[in-house]
């Protein structure tokens, strides 16, 4: 057994199921691994496109996939798709060749040759590590899952040299260690829920971090009778509809003054950053009371706002144990607070939303159940205030963190991998789109029905809308889209276009009558025109 059959038996033993990435001469040691293993393989168009994937998989099962890249291009091609895990804690597993131990750092102009690879991607990755010797390959791994499993999660770089690749490893089996996140201490759940049980005003604030944890999340909000704001990632914790679940409103100004007017706030699994609470970009959401952070990460129970409180755990197990602490429900007529904030914001009346409503009205009543991924485009921005989700894990988009556009197609590809039980949407710009059009091809290859709605305005309207608030000439952003219904006949994928709600339901309801992708294109005027 070589190094490269011993990382692939060692996936196998960690649960990894999934391998993504684009055969290249420096790799093709992983593959010959790979060939004798029961892992799914998919091949990208980019190396991007596999981040981007791997990403959108791991969102939607909360677990890693893998990803097999080649040295140089390769690994400077996923580093955008790294930076975006990154920024929202996603856990991602970047395996990449790199040149023999001999010559490295030699400058002596090899095949995909870079001066320090490791030390590039370790800006975006919680480390970048490089393989010297086989027998060290389960302890790195055992050190990257147990991050994955029992930290705050994020993309993980273990690069091989190609004379390590294929030297000789040991065939010794491996049992993985069970990992636990840290629990929190008694004591401070104590006071927690003491200063919870006095308050009169409670709020509960829930970020990506509780997904995994949604029951315990909706008895602890219940118990409480606290207005909840739940973030972008952390959409439909507490399932559709829930009375005291206010959404990803934290930038609307009714929202701004009950989280101000709350005595107690308990932060749970959640940055407190600007792209979740401050959409706006005017630093206005702001905190008086006293506030109890619980996160898995203790750098971050310092950051963004300062915590009372400041509790290192899992949020679910937190989440269970002040169940436990907390005695019987009180009313504190939580839910009539949340319905005069919702009256407050009116977004269904709102003239810059209005466009959208409709649209993931329709979404709503045809897919119900659907996993929605999203670029950065305005239907998903608007989405992020408007669209309610009936389980986690079906709302997530780069609109958060790292903001990077061509992230929704090929993230709805890594989500339809992951859950082929649910109808998968990819809601994109005419824009983005065009950043990973290609990935159109892998779609076409995994026959998965996949709607890939586009929205299009020819060009970045979300930039020209901040241009004109700016007084700044559109210089950059008005861009003809190409023709969609031929790239789509190019790529063997099914197009519809779309002008009004009635024809977006019927194109919609097309969505599983066939295995290849299903691209619906709106033509954003027309649509505003017919409402």
């Amino acid at each position: 057994m070589n190094c490269a059959q011993r990382l692939i038996q060692l996936l196998e033993a960690y649960g990894v199921d999934t391998a993504l990435g684009i055969p290249g001469v420096h790799t093709i040691e992983l593959y010959r691994a790979l060939g004798q293993s029961g892992l799914v393989h998919v091949t990208p168009r980019h190396e991007q496109g596999a981040g981007f994937m791997a990403d959108g998989y791991a969102r939607a099962s909360g677990k890693p996939a893998a990803c097999f890249i080649v040295t140089g291009p390769g690994m400077t091609n996923i580093a955008t798709a790294m930076g975006q895990a990154l920024a929202d804690s996603v856990p991602m597993l970047v395996i990449s060749s790199v040149n023999p131990r001999q010559t490295l750092g030699h400058g002596q102009g090899r095949l995909h040759e870079m001066p320090h690879q490791s030390e590039m991607l370790a800006g975006v990755s919680l480390f970048s590590h490089t393989l010297h010797d086989p027998a060290a390959l389960p302890e790195v791994l055992a050190r990257a899952f147990a991050i994955f499993e029992s930290a705050r999660p994020g993309p993980v770089h273990i690069e091989i040299p190609l004379d390590v690749m294929v030297a000789p490893a040991s065939e010794d089996p491996h049992t993985p260690a069970r990992v636990f996140p840290p629990a929190p201490a008694p004591e401070a759940l104590a006071l927690a829920s003491d200063w919870l049980s006095s308050s009169k005003r409670p709020l509960i604030l829930l970020g990506g971090g509780t997904a995994a944890a949604s029951e315990a999340a909706r008895a602890l909000v219940e118990r409480l009778d606290a207005p909840t704001f739940t973030t972008i990632n952390a959409k439909g914790v507490l399932g559709r509809d829930h009375p005291l679940d206010l959404g990803a409103t934290m930038s609307l100004p009714a929202a701004r003054r009950l989280a101000a007017d709350a005595d107690v706030v308990l932060a749970l699994g959640t940055e407190l950053g600007e792209t979740d609470y401050d959409l706006v970009f005017d630093d206005g959401f702001r905190l008086d009371g006293r506030l109890i952070r619980v996160d898995i990460d203790p750098e971050q129970l310092g950051r963004n706002q300062a915590a009372d409180l400041a509790i290192l755990a899992e949020s679910g197990q937190a989440m269970r144990g002040l169940i436990g602490h907390l005695p019987k429900a009180a009313a504190r007529d939580g839910a009539e607070r949340v319905a005069a904030v919702r009256r407050a914001m009116a977004l269904d009346k709102d003239s810059e939303l209005a466009p959208y409503v409709p649209l993931f009205a329709t979404l709503r009543n045809t897919l119900p159940e659907a996993l929605i991924v999203g670029d950065s485009t305005g239907p998903v921005y608007a989405g992020n205030f408007l669209a309610s989700m009936p389980a986690p894990r079906r709302w997530f988009n780069a609109a958060t963190g790292f903001g990077t556009l061509g992230y929704g197609l090929p993230a709805a590809l890594g989500a339809a991998l992951a859950r082929p039980e649910l109808p998968v949407i990819a809601l994109v710009g005419d824009g983005g789109l065009q950043f990973v059009l290609g990935e159109l091809g892998t779609a076409r290859d995994l026959g998965r029905p996949v709607a890939v709605i586009i929205w299009n305005n020819d060009g970045y309207d979300e930039i020209r809308r901040y241009m004109s608030l700016s007084e700044i000439p559109h210089l950059g952003v008005d861009l003809a889209a190409p023709n969609f219904s031929a790239i789509a006949l190019a790529y063997s994928c099914r197009h519809m276009s779309v002008t009004e709600p009635a024809s977006l339901a019927d194109a919609l309801g097309q969505l599983d009558k066939a295995s290849s992708p299903l691209i619906i294109e709106i033509d954003a005027a027309a649509w505003a025109a017919s409402l």
